[in-house]
């Protein structure tokens, strides 16, 4: 029988960014607040101290900061009629574990979405008319707008310290900064990150074909930053740990360096780590939750009794706790029915690495998004009806670290191993520059989540089951963005030049490193039919229970996730503390 602990007002599945958030939010409302983490306690010291992380075996290629495979992972299939087999190696997509989740080993690149984004189906259909959107594709709108959303946007870029360059104040065009991004009420809190060699020669060559380039938006702090929780953040070095490290310079924004150590001041917050939730709890009539079940650090079950259940941990791992759970009807993609699992999308990447004798890159200067970047391709500037696809990318030139185990490119027919390699690495390293494109996925009937028939965790319940595969459309879209990396790249005259993209026929493949993107799932929308949170991410079915992360996006978008996942956390927090908290139950009518 399960020890039961004393009720708390809100549980927190999870402590992540969004978890952090809804935290410090509601623990600033007087709230009896609990989080429970899967994984360890974590903090920038003495976890990320220097110079533990500046450790690339340990931390960039044996994954320490990740979840487990062994303890933790998914089944992949590519369609209905495959039997799906394990996630055994990590490799497409790196899951965070522990205090901060994978807010602890991003980059850093932090953008806002389109307003075009938000409302895909509609745009879309507006444009260039319902016709174009394939019948198995099931884009839909968030249900929530940009404007209603950038309130929150401008409080969570002065939360990170975000350093870049607006290029829309409050309707007015500003040069130097994205032309094609929506409004902003205010510049960014801090100045773009210095500027490196391969920046000065993609602003360049983008500026000859009539490109806009400007400083990709990033969360390594350009200069020293006070937020306002009274945070600190130093001036970024260019060390170049920063994707799967955490950041040992307290200059990466994460849920340690800009939220946490001001949310654990309040009495009224507390946290166990090494607290894995199996399940929410619901009251007999269904409709609302009475608390979670979780295994604490002994091993032992324990029942968490709490009024209010806020889900925040990695996108498929809410679906995967709504579905044991049995909150929500599961999706089946065959009859077309259910919600939760629906529209699972990943995202589209492809680069081109160019290679020089006489130009040199300094590898020892880099950071997780240091890089110079064009939007003339984003989806609010592509003819979907003329271009035959519907999606959008950014193109970038990034500097990020020049770890020699990971970041060794080297010329297309180079022998990987002998004297051969030997040669070309003491020609090369040092001695290339990328432009990459980051592409938008759309989602579709048969790309979903469910819990698996066959494999089970150590309690043995389902894994949960990933179906996908690339469409047409997506590849349409990435062959097009081929086209204009290409394009730039022979415009700065490369001795080499290594081009990767995907192309029709591909397969979706989990071994190589994509992105970490995955969304949907469980997606907010306006009708219960079609998604599984309402508009302010609360469950239609469960009005106690929130789910928060980018399991809600009804689609993917082109550009990283954080600012809309943080975003939408402070606008569903904003919810539940001026509506829902007055008068619990649905905040929107079925």
């Amino acid at each position: 029988m399960a020890r039961q602990e004393k009720p708390v007002d809100v549980v927190l599945v999870g402590l992540g960014w969004t978890n952090s958030i809804m935290g410090m939010e509601l623990a600033q409302e007087g709230l009896n607040v609990l989080a429970l983490e899967r994984g360890e306690d974590r903090d920038t010291v003495p976890d990320f101290a220097y110079p533990k992380m500046a450790d690339e075996l340990t931390y960039g290629v044996r994954y320490k900061l990740m979840a487990k495979p062994a303890k933790s992972t998914i089944t992949v299939r590519h369609s209905l009629t495959e039997t799906a087999l394990p996630y055994r190696h990590l490799g497409s997509f790196l899951p965070g574990d522990g205090v901060g989740g994978a807010g602890t080993h991003w980059n850093g690149h932090t953008w806002r979405p389109m307003p075009e984004e938000l409302r895909l189906r509609s745009y879309v259909e507006e444009t260039f008319g319902k016709d174009i959107i394939p019948a198995d594709m099931t884009i839909q709108d968030f249900g929530v707008s940009y404007d209603e959303l950038e309130p929150h946007f401008d409080f969570f870029d002065k939360v990170m310290g975000v350093s870049g360059k607006a290029g829309n104040v409050n309707g007015e065009i500003h040069e130097g900064g994205n032309p094609f991004e929506g409004r902003r009420s205010s510049e960014y809190p801090l100045p773009p990150l210095k500027r490196t060699f391969n920046d000065e020669l993609f602003t360049n060559v983008a500026k000859e074909h009539g490109l806009h380039p400007f400083p990709l938006p990033s969360s390594n702090a350009s200069e020293a930053y006070t937020n306002p929780y009274g945070m600190q953040l130093g001036p970024c070095n260019f060390c170049g740990f920063c994707e799967r490290y955490g950041c040992l310079n307290f200059s990466k924004a994460s849920p340690q360096t800009c939220i946490l150590g001001a949310l654990k001041q309040h009495k009224n917050f507390s946290y166990r780590a090494n607290s894995e939730v199996l399940k929410v709890e619901l009251a007999d009539d269904k409709k609302t939750a009475k608390g979670v079940t979780y295994i604490d650090k002994n091993g032992e079950e324990v029942f968490q009794p709490a009024k209010i259940v806020i889900v925040g941990t990695f996108a498929y791992n809410n679906v995967r706790l709504l579905l044991l759970s049995g909150i929500g009807q599961p999706y089946d993609p065959v009859t077309n029915t259910g919600t939760v699992g629906r529209n699972y999308a990943y995202q589209m990447m492809g680069g081109a690495t160019l290679f020089f004798k006489d130009k040199f890159f300094n590898p020892f200067i880099g950071a997780g998004s240091n890089a110079t970047t064009v939007d003339d391709y984003a989806i609010n500037q592509i003819d979907f009806a003329k271009e035959g696809f519907i999606g959008g990318s950014y193109l970038l030139a990034a500097q990020t670290n020049g770890q020699p185990i990971r970041s060794m490119p080297l010329p297309a027919g180079t022998p990987s191993w002998g004297a051969g390699w030997k040669k070309a690495t003491k020609d090369y390293y040092g001695h290339s520059m990328s432009i990459s494109s980051h592409g938008s996925n759309m989602s579709y009937r048969d790309c979903y989540l469910s819990l698996d028939p066959n494999y089970t965790d150590d309690h043995g319940l389902p894994l949960l089951r990933l179906t996908f595969d690339w469409k047409d459309n997506d590849i349409r879209m990435t062959q097009f963005m081929k086209g204009k990396v290409e394009a730039l790249a022979k415009g700065l005259n490369p001795d080499h030049l290594n081009i990767s993209f995907k192309d029709f026929g591909a397969k979706y493949d989990v071994r190589p490193y994509q992105t970490t993107h995955n969304v949907g799932g469980a997606i907010m929308g306006t009708n219960p039919k079609t998604s599984v949170l309402n508009r302010y991410q609360q469950s239609w079915d469960v009005h106690n229970v929130f789910v928060l992360g980018s399991s809600s996006f009804p689609q993917n978008l082109q550009y990283n996730p954080t600012m809309l996942v943080g975003g939408l956390a402070y606008w569903t927090a904003k919810a539940i503390r001026e509506q829902y908290l007055k008068q619990p139950g649905p905040l929107v009518q079925a």
